[in-house]
């Protein structure tokens, strides 16, 4: 009780002082009400003094009374607000009747217009002087942490942030924010499409509008940086979303894994919280529907191999896998630096009893797959080690077929002998009427592939999809690298097209295909659409904020060796004969007759080559893909060009290729 008393005994100076203030203030008021009442007319003004200074003690003494009861003095008014100052109209408004009933009991001499003029100013004067008082010490304190933060970090007071979403990953993002430990910007508002959330708060920041009202709220509240925190976003309203936000000249990040946070908000895996946006956000496709209990059944409690794994598909595979809940996860690559990069990155987010090992070996080496299928015993297998550079195999095209060619049967051999149940290949777009050394050696993979379907108890299916976006090696890095480096942003030509897909969504219908488990299939994935690599090209300039052709060159180089302008995901023979799956974005083209006598007697006679010239080679690959039709050229020294083709010819395969149905 004395403790209570003491306070308050400390606070009297304080608003002793406040009062003296307003009483002042409420005398100017009544100055400024009189003053508009009579128009400056200075005879009448004196005549209206006069009649009120007698009344001014009560009028004040009221005001006082009223402010005290009505707890106006208690207000800390450097943490007000709108509810504090509609307290301070209730209480003008309250004071200023009585004023008025004294005055119509006593004598009526008041002016009753002066009166509520008075009222309306002294809420103006009152009210505002607390406010700006409120506003001095608010940036007075800024500058103070400025000051030491500099002093303390030498760091800037964090950037204000606006976060795209209401929902459970917005309020994640806004946690993530505001977490002491990590950097990022200070959330100031939020927006979401959900009228309901209009004016609500997520742990204190305001959902301020729609994604349509972010220019605005850009310029309002002098935001840096957007944060898109919707993890359902995908498809083209992803890339509507990306459009707005770049065109704020933000910067512009996107939420990582949410599930990937220890239960105190702190990411588990470096790296993850907040992103920077990359080419798979604003290329973004619709969501993949996958049937889990069906790939889970195949997964779940096996040995999974995964050759290639620390390549840009086999890595995704092994994340998609992993969730699966495996016996045991074997990344086998012959490159071990991206196989323990995996390796770390499984084991920092799932914890290091994950039960991954990761092998180094090559799918040239016999032995070492005998010993790996020997020591682990993997029931399932995903074959992603391939050399896949279109341009250096049409230089080396010898080295394609011992690691493609040669690879694939060594690994289907082991498969086999060790009773593995299910072998999956991963093929390619390239492989449909080749014109390059590499897509002939996938076609035939996929001739193993059927033959091992046939003459063995192994379920052996390839997947035949087009190009991965962000793959090492593809098109997508490189224009990236040359847009960092001021360009020129290089195209073989303009017409050039593409069927462009997401790594997840590509791993996703991998193992989608693998668990349909019809041997002797080559799914092919629905790719959409084919992209126009010109339009790509444009669209990543503008990503990174140029202009195409005017701060950023794009440069046509011809075709490469391998090379031609339009893929196709099925031969002129499949085109009819595609049949549909249970997923609708997965079909199975129709099997090939394969005399396998001569089958295989054309491969010993391409093992022979292999040690003599490339050239016999190519006419070896020709002889067995009677499909493929180089378009390579060796030159005097030895090195190889692309056949040019004609404007002719190039207007016969447009016209070709629009002709064709997609998948």
């Amino acid at each position: 009780m004395k403790q209570e008393n003491g306070q308050i005994i400390k606070g009297l100076p304080r608003r002793i002082a406040l009062m003296c203030l307003d009483c002042g203030l409420i005398a100017l008021s009544y100055l400024i009400a009189i003053l508009l009442r009579f128009d400056g007319d200075m005879a009448d003004v004196r005549v209206v003094i006069h009649t009120m200074l007698p009344w001014m003690p009560y009028i004040l003494l009221i005001y006082m009374i009223v402010f005290w009861i009505g707890g106006l003095y208690e207000i800390l008014w450097e943490y007000a607000g709108m509810r504090d100052l509609a307290q301070l109209t209730l209480l003008a408004g309250l004071a200023t009747g009585v004023v008025m009933l004294i005055d119509l009991l006593w004598e009526g001499v008041l002016y009753r217009t002066v009166l509520v003029l008075g009222a309306v100013f002294i809420v103006l004067l009152v009210g505002g002087v607390r406010f700006l008082w409120r506003g001095v010490r608010s940036l007075a304190a800024q500058a103070r942490n400025n000051r030491k933060a500099r002093r303390h970090t030498g760091r800037r007071t964090a950037a204000p942030l606006l976060i795209v979403g209401a929902g459970n990953a917005g309020a994640w993002a806004v946690n993530l924010c505001k977490n002491k430990n990590h950097s990022f910007g200070d959330p100031v508002c939020l927006v979401d499409d959900d009228l309901t959330k209009k004016n609500l708060r997520v742990q204190g920041v305001p959902v301020r509008g729609t994604i349509s009202d972010i220019p605005e709220l850009v310029r309002r509240y002098h935001i840096v940086e957007i944060v898109i925190a919707i993890t359902s976003l995908r498809g083209e309203r992803l890339r509507e979303v990306i459009n707005l936000c770049n065109s704020t000249h933000c910067r512009v990040r996107m939420l990582s894994d949410p599930q990937a946070v220890d239960e105190n908000g702190n990411p588990t895996v470096p790296g993850y919280g907040l992103r920077e946006l990359n080419t798979a956000d604003f290329l973004s496709r619709d969501e993949v529907q996958l049937n889990n209990a069906q790939i889970s059944e195949y997964l779940h409690d096996k040995v999974v191999l995964v050759t290639g794994g620390g390549g840009s598909i086999g890595s995704e595979l092994c994340r998609q896998i992993i969730r699966y809940r495996p016996r045991q996860l074997l990344i086998f690559d012959i490159y071990e630096n991206c196989a323990y990069e995996l390796e770390m990155e499984l084991r920092n987010k799932y914890g290091n009893k994950v039960p991954v090992v990761t092998l180094i070996g090559s799918i040239r080496d016999k032995n070492r797959l005998d010993e790996v299928f020997e020591i682990y015993h993997p029931s399932v297998v995903f074959h992603a080690a391939a050399h896949k550079h279109v341009p250096l195999m049409e230089v080396s095209p010898a080295e394609a077929v011992k690691n493609n060619v040669f690879g694939t049967k060594n690994l289907l051999t082991s498969a086999a002998e060790h009773n593995v149940e299910r072998f999956v290949q991963l093929s390619t777009d390239k492989a449909v009427n080749p014109t390059n050394v590499m897509g002939c050696t996938k076609r035939i993979c996929e001739m193993l592939i059927q033959t091992f379907a046939q003459n063995t108890t192994m379920k052996c299916m390839a997947v035949r999809f087009g190009n991965v976006l962000g793959s090492h090696g593809s098109v997508i890095p490189l224009f990236e690298e040359q847009i960092k480096q001021g360009g020129p942003v290089t195209i073989t030509h303009p017409d050039i097209v593409r069927y462009f897909m997401t790594i997840t969504e590509a791993a996703q219908l991998v193992l989608q295909a693998g668990a349909l488990a019809k041997s002797g299939s080559i799914y092919v994935l629905d790719m959409g659409e084919p992209v126009k690599i010109m339009d790509l090209a444009t669209r990543l300039i503008r990503f990174y904020g140029y202009e195409p052709g005017v701060n950023m060159e794009i440069k046509i180089t011809g075709l490469r060796p391998g090379e031609k302008l339009y893929e196709e995901l099925m031969m002129d023979s499949e085109q009819d004969k595609m049949a549909k799956t249970a997923h609708d974005k997965i079909f199975i083209a129709p099997p090939m007759q394969i005399d396998l006598a001569r089958f295989y007697a054309q491969l010993q006679q391409l093992q022979e080559h292999l040690e003599n010239k490339d050239d016999a080679v190519v006419e070896q690959l020709q002889r067995m893909v009677s499909s493929y039709h180089p378009n390579r050229h060796v030159n005097k020294d030895h090195t190889v060009t692309a056949i040019t083709n004609s404007p002719e010819e190039l207007a016969r395969a447009a016209v070709s290729q629009a002709e064709k149905p997609s998948a």
